[in-house]
């Protein structure tokens, strides 16, 4: 029996909280319907709960790590209000065209590369083949893909199509559909 978790990799514009572009305070967040919902039942199956996700708006100078830090401390205390505890979360501040300075570069870990996945595994002893994904952008599925994460979702609403991993996701309409995939 193998002593490694399954989890519910999340990433977080898009999933968690409505897009919109460049988030950096918590005045703009406004969570999904089901979010809360979605991870309680992740973590009633002993799912670890895990954020990936690219912050282009680093590299572009349009806000700090430190801020970017500070928002998500705020986001991981509201979910703790509402009784769920956020295993980890992790972030590429790279953009590979429109960063600035340092933050200029090719990365392994922006999505559509799995880096963020593999860092989270290794550090959380996570099964990545009994994980779930759930994203909002087909490189989200891209990196989940490329982890060998075999149940992934792209959630309805930012895509403007469909990617190009036949058969290899599903897309659903709300979260919702998502914890009815997990209770079964």
């Amino acid at each position: 029996m193998s002593s490694l978790t399954p989890a519910l990799f999340l990433d977080r514009d898009g999933v968690i909280h409505r897009e919109v572009g460049y988030l950096s305070r918590p005045e703009q967040v406004e969570f999904l319907p089901g979010i809360f919902d979605l991870c309680r039942s992740a973590k009633a199956l002993h799912f670890k709960l895990v954020i990936v996700t690219n912050q282009s708006g680093i590299a572009r100078g349009l806000y700090s790590e430190a801020d970017f830090r500070k928002l998500m401390g705020w986001m991981i205390g509201e979910f703790r209000k509402a009784q769920i505890d956020i295993d980890g979360y992790y972030f590429c501040p790279h953009h590979p065209s429109q960063g600035v300075g340092i933050y200029r570069k090719e990365c392994s870990d922006r999505k559509p590369q799995p880096g963020l996945i593999f860092q989270a595994a290794g550090e959380h002893g996570i099964d990545l083949q009994r994980s779930l994904l759930i994203g909002d952008r087909c490189s989200d599925i891209q990196a989940g893909a490329a982890a060998g994460i075999e149940n992934l979702f792209l959630l309805d609403g930012t895509e403007p199509g469909p990617c190009n991993l036949a058969g290899r996701y599903t897309t659903v309409s709300t979260l919702k559909n998502v914890v009815d995939f997990l209770v079964r």
